[in-house]
C-alpha cells in the first residue's frame, strides 16, 4: 500500500557475548523499583492488562516522550541483509530492568525510567539468510531458579528463541549465556525439524513459554512451499539444563511413522506448527497452544487427516507434554486461518460463579470463549453449513464451527456490488474483477476459477491478540477488514504464470497438482476492494457476550500520497493493552500512531506520532522514585517492511509531561 522507507542502519554488538556498556540515554543506572510486566502478555495468561491509574483519560493528553532507545537494527531486504524486518517486539520488565530482543535477536536490557543501556548480548545470527517469516523477535520470557542464591549466577534467567533456530538462556545480570543450559546456553533446535532446504525455512519469532520450570518452544515455517515441510513440533526443555523433556509434533493420532514422512528424529513432517505465543496456567500445570494448519496452506487434498490437530487451541501438560485436551476453531483449514494469536486466560463472571476461561481471537473475525479446564465454550458453538465444491480430491468440511457469541467482529461476505473506490472508475475495476471469481462468503474453497477470501488470510485478527480487562470484565480486539483473490494455478502453468506476474505472491505448494496465487484485492488507487473501515477496534461484553461498541481504528494519513487525516480505519498489525483507569494503548495501524482510547465509549481521547511503523503491542509500568514515581507507556516503532509501514528502530516511552526522574 505504502512504500517502505529505504533504510538500513545496523549497529554492531560485542560477537558471542555480552557488553557492559554502561551508556544509554541518560548514562548508567542502577535497577530500580518498579512495577513489573513479567511476561510477553503481561502476565502468563496475556491479559495485556495493568492495575495503574496514574495515566487517566482527563490526562492523557499530557503525554510526551520520555526517552527514546534506538537499536539500530533494521533491513529493507536491499543490503547485505537479505530479509527485511518487522520490530513486533513487547518488552518484559522485571527486577526493575526492561529486557527485549530486536529483529536481528540481540537482547537488550534497559533501565526503564531513563532508556539507560546494562547489556546487550549479539547471538550472531546468518544475516544472510533467507528468512520465511521476515526478521523478527516478538519477545523474551524469563525464570528464577528456585534452587539458585540471591548472588548466583543465572539465577534469574531471560531466554530467546532466534529467527536460525536457536533457544539461549541468559543471566539477566549481565546478558553472559548460561554455561550449564544446553552447549553453552545453547539448544540448537534445527534437527529435530527435518531437512530445510534453505537458511530461515524453519525458525522462531515468538517468546517461549515457561511452565514449572519447563521453556516450551514453537517454531515458524514457511507457508505453501511443500507438502513436506519441516515438522511443526513443539518441545519443552529443562530451563536449568536444556535437557528435552518432552516433544509433540502434531501429527494426528492415527499417523503412521512407518510410512508417513518424517524427519531422522521420528517427527512428522508437514504438520500444523506453533508460532503465534503461547499462555500458561502453572497452577494447572497447563500450556496453551494456537496451533497453525498443515502444509501447504490451500490444497491438501488426500492428505487431509494432517489437519487433525490444526487451527485449534490445544491445551499440553506442562510436565510432559501430554494432551490436556483440545478446541479447533477450523476443520480441515484450506484458507490460512490459522490460530494466529495468543490464547488470554481471564476469570469470568457468571451466574454468580468465577469460571477460569480462555478467550481465542482469530483470523476469522470470531472470539471463541472456552472453559480453559475442559476447552468446553462457554456462550457455545455451532455447526453451520458452509460452501463445497472445491479443487478436485479436495475434502472440505460439510460444515464449520460458529460461536453463537460473541457475533462475529468483521463481516464475512463482500457482494461484488459492494465493491468500493474513491472514484467510480475505481470502483468498477473492482466490481469486475470480483465478478469473474467465486464468491460465497466466508469459507469459499479455493479454486481454479479463483476465490474471493472475505476475511482474508491476515484476519481478522493477527498476532497482537486481545487485552482484557477483568474489572470491567471487557475484552478488547483491534481487528482487519480487508478482502484478499486466492487462486489455484494447474501445475503446468505455474511457472509461466508466475514470470508473468513478478509483483504478486505466487507459491509452488510442491507434491500437489497446484501452485497458488495469493494478493489483497486492491483497487486501481491501491486501496481495498471492500468498503472501509479496514481496521476496527471493539470492546466486548464478556458477561453478556455482546459488543458494547465497535470504531474504526486508524487514518489514511500515510496511505495516500497527499496527508488526508481520514479516519477510515486501516488494516493493523500489533495489539492493545488497558489500565485500571480505563485506558486502552494502542499504535499497530498503517499511519504511525500511538493512541489512547475510552474504554467506556471508544473515543480517541490521545495520539502521538511516532517516528516509525509502531507495528507492536505496548506495555506500560510504574517506576517508583523520591519524587513519588511516575507511570510509563512503551512502544516499539520500527515499522514493518512487508506491510509497507515506515521502518526504523526506536522504542520509545512516553510519560505525563515527559519529563525524567
Amino acid at each position: 500500500m505504502r512504500g517502505a522507507a529505504l533504510l538500513l542502519a545496523i549497529v554492531a554488538a560485542c560477537p558471542w557475548v555480552a557488553c557492559d556498556s554502561g551508556e544509554g540515554p541518560a548514562g548508567p543506572a542502577e535497577p530500580r523499583e518498579a512495577s513489573e510486566w513479567p511476561s510477553y502478555g503481561g502476565d502468563p495468561g496475556g491479559q495485556r492488562y495493568a492495575a495503574l491509574d496514574e495515566i487517566t483519560p482527563e490526562n492523557v493528553h499530557r503525554l510526551e516522550v520520555a526517552w527514546t532507545y534506538e537499536t539500530g537494527d533494521v533491513s529493507d531486504g536491499k543490503g547485505e541483509v537479505r530479509s527485511t524486518t518487522a520490530f513486533e517486539v513487547t518488552p518484559i520488565l522485571v527486577d526493575g530492568r526492561l529486557f527485549f530482543c530486536t529483529p536481528f535477536n540481540r537482547v537488550i536490557s534497559l533501565d526503564p525510567a531513563t532508556g539507560a543501556e546494562h547489556w546487550t548480548f549479539d547471538p550472531q545470527i546468518d544475516l544472510s539468510g533467507r528468512y520465511a517469516n521476515q526478521l523478527i523477535c516478538r519477545g523474551v520470557s524469563t525464570w528464577v531458579d528456585p534452587d539458585a542464591g540471591p548472588d548466583d549466577t543465572c539465577r534469574r534467567r531471560i531466554y530467546t528463541a532466534t529467527n536460525d533456530a536457536r533457544l539461549i538462556a541468559l543471566d539477566a545480570a549481565d546478558g553472559r549465556p548460561c554455561a550449564d543450559f544446553g552447549q553453552a546456553g545453547t539448544v540448537d533446535l534445527n534437527a529435530a525439524a527435518g531437512e530445510q532446504r534453505w537458511q530461515g525455512e524453519y525458525q522462531v519469532t515468538s517468546p517461549p513459554a515457561l511452565v514449572n520450570g519447563v521453556v516450551v518452544v514453537g517454531s515458524a515455517i514457511s507457508d505453501n512451499a511443500r507438502v513436506d515441510a519441516p515438522s511443526g513440533v513443539v518441545r519443552g526443555f529443562d530451563a536449568r539444563t536444556g535437557r528435552e523433556r518432552w516433544a509433540w509434533d502434531l501429527a494426528p493420532p492415527d499417523f503412521d511413522r512407518r510410512t508417513g514422512l518424517v524427519s531422522a528424529e521420528g517427527h512428522a513432517l508437514g504438520t500444523p506448527n506453533v508460532w503465534a505465543p503461547m499462555s500458561v496456567d502453572e497452577e494447572r500445570d497447563l500450556v496453551f497452544v494456537p496451533t497453525g494448519n498443515a502444509a501447504p496452506d490451500y490444497y491438501r487434498g488426500p492428505l487431509a487427516g494432517m489437519n487433525y490437530y490444526g487451527s485449534s487451541v490445544v491445551a499440553l501438560r506442562g510436565a510432559s507434554g501430554e494432551i490436556a485436551w483440545h478446541f479447533q476453531t477450523v476443520h480441515n483449514d484450506l484458507w490460512d486461518f490459522d490460530v494466529p494469536a495468543q490464547p488470554t486466560l481471564t476469570t469470568l463472571r457468571r451466574d454468580g460463579e468465577d469460571v477460569p476461561a480462555l478467550i481465542q481471537t482469530t483470523k476469522m473475525g470470531l472470539l471463541f470463549v472456552l472453559d480453559r479446564r475442559t476447552g468446553e465454550p462457554v456462550f457455545g458453538v455451532e455447526e453451520r453449513p458452509v460452501p463445497q465444491k472445491g479443487a478436485p480430491l479436495e475434502q472440505l468440511s460439510p460444515t464449520q464451527p460458529f460461536p453463537l457469541l460473541p457475533p462475529p467482529l468483521v463481516p464475512h461476505k463482500l457482494r461484488a456490488k459492494d465493491a468500493w473506490g474513491l472514484t467510480p472508475l475505481d470502483r468498477a475495476a473492482c466490481t469486475k474483477r470480483m465478478r469473474l471469481m467465486r464468491n460465497q462468503g466466508i469459507y469459499t474453497p479455493p479454486t481454479r476459477q479463483g476465490s474471493v477470501m472475505y476475511p482474508g488470510n491476515a484476519g481478522g485478527s493477527n498476532w497482537g491478540g486481545i487485552a482484557v480487562d477483568p474489572e470491567r470484565q471487557l475484552a478488547i480486539a483491534n481487528t482487519m477488514n480487508v478482502a484478499w483473490a486466492v487462486k489455484l494455478i494447474p501445475r503446468k502453468d505455474f511457472e509461466r504464470e508466475r514470470e508473468a506476474n513478478p509483483g504478486v505472491e505466487m507459491a509452488p505448494m510442491e507434491s500437489t497438482p497446484f501452485g497458488l496465487r495469493r494478493e489483497i484485492l486492491m483497487s486501481p488507487f491501491d486501496l481495498p476492494c471492500n468498503p472501509p473501515p479496514w481496521g476496527t477496534i471493539a470492546a466486548v461484553d464478556l458477561v453478556s457476550g455482546e459488543i458494547r461498541w465497535q470504531e474504526p481504528l486508524g487514518t489514511i494519513r500515510d496511505l495516500l500520497p497527499i496527508p488526508i487525516p481520514l479516519r477510515l480505519g486501516v488494516p493493523n498489525i500489533g495489539g492493545p493493552v488497558v489500565t485500571r483507569s480505563g485506558l486502552i494503548f494502542i499504535a499497530a495501524t498503517m499511519d504511525d500512531y500511538l493512541r489512547a482510547i475510552d474504554i467506556e465509549t471508544g473515543e480517541e481521547l490521545w495520539s502521538g506520532r511516532l517516528p516509525a511503523g509502531g507495528q507492536a503491542t505496548p506495555m506500560t509500568y510504574r517506576v517508583e522514585s523520591a519524587s513519588g514515581g511516575k507511570q510509563y507507556v512503551l512502544i516499539a516503532a520500527g515499522g514493518h517492511a512487508r506491510a509497507g509501514t515506515r521502518l526504523g528502530s526506536s522504542l520509545l516511552a512516553y510519560t505525563l509531561d515527559g519529563d525524567v526522574d
